[in-house]
This record gives structure tokens, C-alpha cells and sequence, in this order.
């Protein structure tokens, strides 16, 4: 049996590799705990940065969804607002055309006096349809303007789905086509009150009687709209909390691929301070002797 010598330049050699991937597993754990992350370079480990990569992506993906939603939210605020207010303004309108063929209110000063607020209403129910949301107006489409409806009455929006998208492959629409609301033209609601407005004047009883069933007739219709209005909110609702749910779930499974245990990790440093020291006090005996101990 053939024996190797050993040299001393061996036993150095030997020993300064070891205490050298002592300290780089030394450095590995005390970067793990400054940083609080076990993946800090895709070398560390590969599947765990692809796995990692896509996590994020999908982060990315729920965080859009939640902001799509929030937006559709605001534009459905605003939408929902307006048209409250356009359900009063049109009961008020139907009550003074109530009012105004009351035998007891037929004076024409009378008359005047409603005529003048049911004008009032028309302009005010022209805000309300103008209404906007980040300069956008809520009843007019896709229109790059301002406005969907003219001083006049007419409809200058552009007809088309305002839609955001909330999930992979769901789209919802988050605006109101302004016609069918308040209607365009001759059967616009402005319409329908400019007749009002001069059957009061003129004590036209036939045209005030049919300004009450017109108004009747538009008030089932705003409150359609608004109805419709608020599932689609509930749903935007629903779907911004699940993609925050979901954005939270993702988190915390990169959090568990990507950082590291506080205290597991502070153990691991211990022990590999101790195994370092240990290395350590090792090598300086193998490496004491000097060249005349040696040769004795």
C-alpha cells in the first residue's frame, strides 16, 4: 500500500480553500439577512426567479384590474349621481305639470310662474346631462368632447361603450348612452319640457295632460338606467376586492419563494459563525508551525 505524502504546503492549501467556502456560505447568510430575501440574483436559484417572474407578472395583472375597476367606479359615481338628480328634477317637473292643470292654479299668472320653473328644470336637467368625469361626460359615449348635449337639446356625444376591463377576458361598461336617458331631438325630455312649458303658457289642457304621461313615461325610464347603473357598480365592487384579494395571495407567495425567515436565517449565521471560528482556529495550528519545526 502506497502512502502520498502530505506537505505542509498541503495541509495550507487545503485549509485556506475550506476557510474559503466557509466565508462565501458566511457572506450567502449574512446577505440573506441584510436583505431579507433569499433570491437576490437569478443564480441563487433559477426556478425560483422564473417562478418569481411570473408571479409578478400576474401581480402586475390584478394591480391594473383593481385600478380599470376604481376608474369604473368613478365614472358609475358620477353616473349614479347625476341621474339621482335628474329623477327628482323630472318628479318636480310632473308635479308642476300637475299642478298646472289644477283648475285652481288656471290663471295665466299662474301659469306663467310654472311655465317659468319647468323652464328652469329644462336647463337643469341640461347640466345633468352634460355631467362629466375627468372631462369626460359620462352620457356621451366616446366623444372626444365636452359636452353631449348642445344648449338646443341635441345629442352631440358619440354613441359607443366607455368599457374597462376587471378579469382575464371580462369587460365592463361604465358609461350611459345619454339617448337613452334623455331621449334626442323631438323626444328628447327637452323636448318634452319646451311642449310642457307652452301648453302651461297657453292653457292647453290636452298638451299638459300629455306632458304628465310623457314625464311619467321618462321617469320609468331614468329609473331603468339608473337600476341598470347600479349592478354594473355592484359588479366593479366585487371585482376590484377580488382582484386585491387575489394581488394579496400572489404576494404572499412570492413573499414565500423570494424573502427569507428572519429566524431560521439568523440561526443558519450562528451556526456558521461558529463553523467559521471553529475553521479558523483549525487553521492556525495546521498553518503555526514554522519551517524549522517542520524539519524536526
Amino acid at each position: 500500500m502506497t502512502i502520498g505524502r502530505v506537505t505542509q504546503r498541503m495541509l495550507t492549501a487545503g485549509s485556506l480553500e475550506h476557510l474559503q467556502h466557509g466565508l462565501g456560505r458566511l457572506a450567502k447568510i449574512q446577505e440573506h439577512l441584510s436583505t431579507g430575501r433569499v433570491i437576490n440574483r437569478p443564480s441563487d436559484n433559477p426556478t425560483g426567479t422564473t417562478t418569481a417572474m411570473r408571479l409578478r407578472g400576474s401581480l402586475a395583472d390584478q394591480a391594473q384590474y383593481s385600478r380599470n375597476a376604481q376608474d369604473g367606479l368613478g365614472w358609475l359615481t358620477q353616473v349614479d349621481a347625476a341621474l339621482d338628480s335628474v329623477t327628482t328634477t323630472v318628479k318636480r317637473a310632473r308635479d308642476l305639470a300637475l299642478q298646472g292643470a289644477n283648475a285652481a292654479a288656471a290663471g295665466p299668472v299662474a301659469r306663467e310662474a310654472i311655465a317659468i320653473e319647468v323652464d328652469g328644470l329644462r336647463q337643469e336637467l341640461l347640466a345633468r346631462a352634460n355631467t362629466t368625469y375627468l372631462d369626460s361626460p359620462v352620457f356621451g359615449g366616446v366623444t372626444a368632447g365636452s359636452q353631449a348635449y348642445d344648449a338646443t337639446g341635441a345629442y352631440v356625444g358619440t354613441l359607443g361603450d366607455v368599457n374597462r376591463r376587471i378579469a382575464d377576458g371580462v369587460v365592463v361598461k361604465v358609461d350611459v348612452d345619454g339617448p337613452d336617458v334623455f331621449g334626442d331631438g323631438p323626444t328628447s325630455v327637452f323636448a318634452e319640457l319646451t311642449a310642457l312649458s307652452t301648453a302651461l303658457r297657453a292653457g292647453d289642457k290636452a298638451g299638459i295632460s300629455s306632458g304628465i304621461d310623457t314625464l311619467n313615461a321618462r321617469l320609468s325610464t331614468v329609473t331603468a338606467a339608473r337600476t341598470a347603473a347600479g349592478a354594473r357598480y355592484q359588479r366593479l365592487d366585487q371585482a376590484d376586492q377580488a382582484a386585491v384579494d387575489s394581488g394579496l395571495s400572489l404576494q404572499n407567495q412570492l413573499s414565500t419563494i423570494e424573502n427569507a425567515d428572519l429566524a431560521q436565517t439568523t440561526v443558519e449565521l450562528k451556526l456558521q459563525e461558529v463553523s467559521y471560528q471553529a475553521a479558523l482556529a483549525a487553521t492556525s495550528r495546521v498553518m503555526q508551525p514554522s519551517l524549522l519545526d517542520f524539519l524536526r
